[in-house]
């Protein structure tokens, strides 16, 4: 999700059979490609430049994920900034907090639901937990910090928040336990195939990051890329929509 994510020795761009493949009925004899959007943090504001979120909505994007904390001490300078001007543009808004799991969770949950003021609001995804670092933990510690941070958010928010990882770092630092499988996940695999791989015993994904080197109007250089399953149901009610995406 920014420059300490994981990245696949076999990162790939989103390719043309994982775009048609993934399609999800939105009305009676109707299908069309699923709700899609990026992810940025402050690396995708080169030489401080806004995102141009209207130029990502029109081109037809119709969420985005942002980076909105990190440990207990970073703040993303423009989540704020990002923030507002998705709302105006219509973009659904997802958040998330990089976890440094060396550092006590609850007080990161703190800093993040203080930050994001909220993830109940009109275009608000629910809360997203970025977990790609071990901070030196054994998996039996990791699991139970885990555990501690989604409790707080969740009672924070009032909100079942999301997981973020990838299948190697959960199979490994995770050791592929399936204690969270009741939390939607957002899996990042960019190998360019039809479906993702699903680690611990989830029965499916709700989001897929399908690239780190995709091109979205709008945004200055490459970005994330992410597609909505539908495994949450409508989008539109996931993301507390009343009719401003349309089909979607």
């Amino acid at each position: 999700m920014d420059s300490t994510r994981w990245r696949s020795t076999h990162a790939l761009a989103l390719s043309a059979i994982a775009v048609g493949g993934i399609l999800t009925a939105t009305m009676p004899g109707t299908a069309t490609a699923a709700p899609s959007g990026p992810d940025v943090s402050s690396w995708q504001h080169l030489d401080g430049r806004f995102i141009d979120w209207f130029a990502v909505r029109r081109s037809g994007h119709d969420f985005a994920m942002v980076k909105a904390t990190e440990g207990l001490n970073y703040v993303n300078p423009y989540f704020i900034q990002d923030s507002l001007l998705m709302r105006a543009a219509g973009v659904a808004r997802g958040t998330y907090h990089y976890a440094q799991p060396s550092l006590p969770p609850q007080s990161q949950a703190a800093l993040y639901a203080a930050t994001v003021l909220g993830q109940n609001g009109p275009l608000d995804l629910p809360p997203v937990l970025d977990m790609e670092n071990a901070g030196g933990l054994d998996p039996a510690r990791l699991i139970n910090w885990t555990r501690r941070y989604l409790e707080t958010i969740e009672l924070l928010t009032g909100r079942t928040p999301i997981i973020y990882t990838n299948p190697n770092f959960w199979k490994t630092a995770m050791a592929n336990t399936d204690e969270f499988v009741h939390y939607p996940l957002w899996i990042a695999d960019y190998r360019g195939n039809d479906q993702p791989e699903v680690p611990g015993g989830w029965p499916t994904w709700t989001f897929w990051q399908t690239t780190d080197r995709g091109k979205v109007p709008g945004i200055a250089g490459g970005t994330d890329v992410n597609v909505y399953s539908g495994a949450q149901g409508d989008f539109a009610r996931y993301a507390h929509i009343s009719g401003l995406l349309g089909s979607s």
